[in-house]
């Protein structure tokens, strides 16, 4: 689907809009994606499917934050929206959508997250790489291994993500990385649903398990033979989950 872009709170964002206004859902897509992920799942509904900044057409923040951060950025377009909508958040995404969620309760009537890393992994296998970067991050924070020391174990150890941010989008991951949201989740007082694919290597359903734990009113779907990306490889999963929750709000 190919839609013109469209300009939101007051030109600090970009994305698209689907269908009439006001949208009654917000699509937050996750890191080094687009808006236009969202798309075939936001098909039908009246809704902005937005550039998160840095991202896409919208510009990188000028200052590096983690999800609170881009709350803060992304929250003017609520006033633009319905006085109640439903947000569809991927992967980093998700995370912004249960910052908003927490902050405008009155507003955001529901959540569709997939492949969110709400969580920290408690599945990583003892000892390799993944220990050894852990560790170095430890003693960079308490000041015990230099900058140009750290940088390399990032290199050599980080995510893909790290290696191809640049500038502030790599403050901005450093930031956002190591974020949990069991607080944030344990106040939602909305219906979350927690759709997951059953391949999902970044953010297994183990976590989407775990966090539903954490929530007042959870629903979790694992979709068979789908991995992280979702909302490109089942969107219709996703459709079904909005409709559900759009039709609540009727």
């Amino acid at each position: 689907m190919a839609l013109p872009l469209s300009s939101f709170a007051d030109g600090a964002l970009f994305g698209s809009r689907i269908g009439a206004e006001p949208a009654s859902v917000l699509g937050l897509h996750g890191w080094g994606r687009t808006h236009r992920d969202l798309l075939d799942c936001l098909s039908g509904a009246d809704a902005i499917s937005l550039d998160l900044p840095g991202f896409g057409a919208s510009p990188a923040p000028t200052e590096a934050g983690g999800a609170a951060a881009y709350a803060d950025l992304i929250e003017p377009v609520l006033d633009e929206c319905a006085p109640r909508l439903v947000v569809l958040g991927h992967s980093f995404g998700g995370r912004v959508a249960v910052e908003l969620a927490v902050r405008r309760p009155e507003v955001i009537a529901s959540l569709v997250l997939c492949g969110v890393p709400l969580l920290q992994r408690t599945d990583r296998s003892a000892g390799g790489p993944a220990l050894r970067f852990r560790l170095a991050r430890g003693l960079h924070r308490r000041g015990l291994l230099g900058d140009d020391t750290m940088e390399r174990m990032r290199q050599r150890h980080g995510s893909s993500d790290y290696r191809s941010a640049r500038g502030i989008m790599r403050d901005v991951l450093v930031a956002a990385v190591n974020e949990t949201y069991e607080s944030q989740l344990s106040r939602l007082a909305q219906p979350v649903d927690l759709v997951w694919g059953s391949r999902d290597e970044q953010v297994p359903v183990s976590v989407a398990r775990d966090a539903s734990d954490l929530l007042a009113d959870a629903h979790l779907t694992v979709l068979e033979g789908v991995g992280h990306l979702a909302p490109i490889e089942a969107p219709g999963a996703l459709a079904a989950r909005l409709s559900h929750r759009l039709a609540a709000l009727s």
